[in-house]
């Protein structure tokens, strides 16, 4: 059965940050929305600082979504593990996230619209 996902262009311009530094920037973000849980910003892999991102050997499958691959932050304090995630090869029902990358909030990754 395939789960209630939705995908639209995100509202307005968004952007991660962690560390002090700012990490993402873009005005072309998808929103992904999947049944009750709360929707999450996809950033192109184009307006995303990959210099801060460590790809790591973790990676997870959803049975709607596909197989996702993870990344770590690098900032000038600590990594954070498995901070990021994408979906390289997506299931063709989610296709509009490949070259996308989602980010883990947390106390140290802010992820806002501005």
């Amino acid at each position: 059965m395939m789960a209630n996902i939705r995908i639209r262009k995100a509202d307005g311009v968004w952007t991660v940050r962690a560390g002090g530094a700012v990490l993402a920037e873009s005005k072309n973000a998808l929103e992904l929305s999947e049944g009750d849980y709360p929707a999450v910003i996809y950033f192109p892999q184009d307006d995303i600082a990959m210099a801060f991102l460590d790809e790591s050997d973790h990676s997870s499958h959803c049975p709607h979504k596909g197989d996702a691959s993870y990344y770590s932050i690098i900032t000038k304090s600590q990594t954070l593990k498995n901070a990021a995630w994408s979906y390289e090869n997506p299931n063709d029902e989610v296709s509009r996230i490949k070259g996308h990358l989602a980010f883990y909030t947390s106390d140290t990754v802010a992820v806002e619209q501005i």
